[in-house]
């Protein structure tokens, strides 16, 4: 038993509560999930740059001198924005690649997250909302965001094995559910290039739909190819750079709601993650129909 949380907004104005808002949904969830939590938030890219949200059990010396040693390593500015166990390089987005190779190597203790244009991605063993502390959440701003509460099942509890995962540029995923078949497909992403950081099942899912994206389909496409190819329970929640996305498995035993209003649309597993949002008493309210893809995009 998971929860999950996503807000996607319509109106620019509602941008700098982004963060207040999820922090408020994502509180609303930590019973089903208390033993870690983790959320995205794709704030406005900058022309021309890339973002790499990385992590260290070790910050203090995991960080230290990283942005020099970045700029060595791709010949080019980077900044770098200390959170908690966290931390957001900026650089140009053509060396982007470049720096996480160079991150690899030379501190080898350090995790990346997550990178893209837009995307930052906090993720920790711990109870929900001192993890949304830690990290600040309800200051940050942006156009969209989801958010996950883990109550492990099937691996351990570690900062890795948290929500959400990322295996593509500004792609991210949360997960409640099992999968059936998560070892095979494993094996079959692994051959086609795809690499993983844990065992966990809903990194399978995400590399997954960014390998249909990356053969040119987009979210909504690349989920419902899902449909097909993913066995278990699973309700999924999914971030691109412009979109959002969720699908629940044909049988559809996890707890799921939408809503929509002209403002936003908002997804949260039970209805109380709903409720203090602006004018939700007006908003469309329903529950995802099983094996039905919902997408919206920008």
């Amino acid at each position: 038993m998971c929860g999950i949380v996503g807000l996607f907004l319509k109106d620019k104005s509602l941008e700098p509560q982004l963060g207040t808002l999820l922090s408020g949904m994502l509180a609303t969830m930590c019973d089903r999930g208390p033993d870690s939590a983790g959320f995205a938030i794709y704030g406005a890219p900058q022309a021309g740059k890339a973002k790499i949200t990385v992590q260290s059990a070790d910050p203090a010396k995991d960080f230290e001198g990283l942005a020099a040693l970045v700029e060595k390593a791709v010949g080019a500015k980077v900044s770098i924005s200390p959170k908690d166990t966290h931390a957001v390089l900026v650089l140009d987005a053509d060396k982007a690649e470049a720096a996480r190779q160079a991150i690899k190597v030379e501190r080898p203790s350090i995790r990346i997250m997550g990178a893209g244009e837009a995307i930052e991605i906090y993720k920790e063993v711990g109870y929900p909302t001192e993890v949304a502390k830690r990290f600040g959440l309800a200051e940050m701003t942006g156009s969209h965001g989801i958010g996950h509460t883990r109550m492990a099942t099937e691996s351990a509890v570690t900062t890795l094995g948290a929500h959400p995962f990322s295996t593509g540029a500004d792609e991210c995923l949360v997960h409640n559910g099992s999968l059936s078949n998560h070892n095979n497909l494993r094996r079959e992403l692994k051959h086609d290039g795809m690499s993983f950081e844990t065992e966990n099942d809903s990194e399978v899912a995400a590399a997954y739909l960014t390998w249909r994206m990356n053969q040119g389909l987009n979210l909504g496409e690349a989920m419902e190819k899902g449909l097909d190819d993913l066995d278990g329970f699973f309700t999924f929640v999914v971030g691109t750079k412009d979109g959002f996305g969720v699908v629940r498995d044909p049988v559809a035993c996890k707890p799921a709601v939408l809503a929509e209003t002209d403002q936003y649309v908002a997804f949260g597993s039970e209805y109380r993650a709903l409720v203090n949002l602006p004018g939700i008493e007006d908003a469309k309210v329903w529950e995802p129909e099983p094996a039905t893809v919902y997408f919206w995009e920008r």
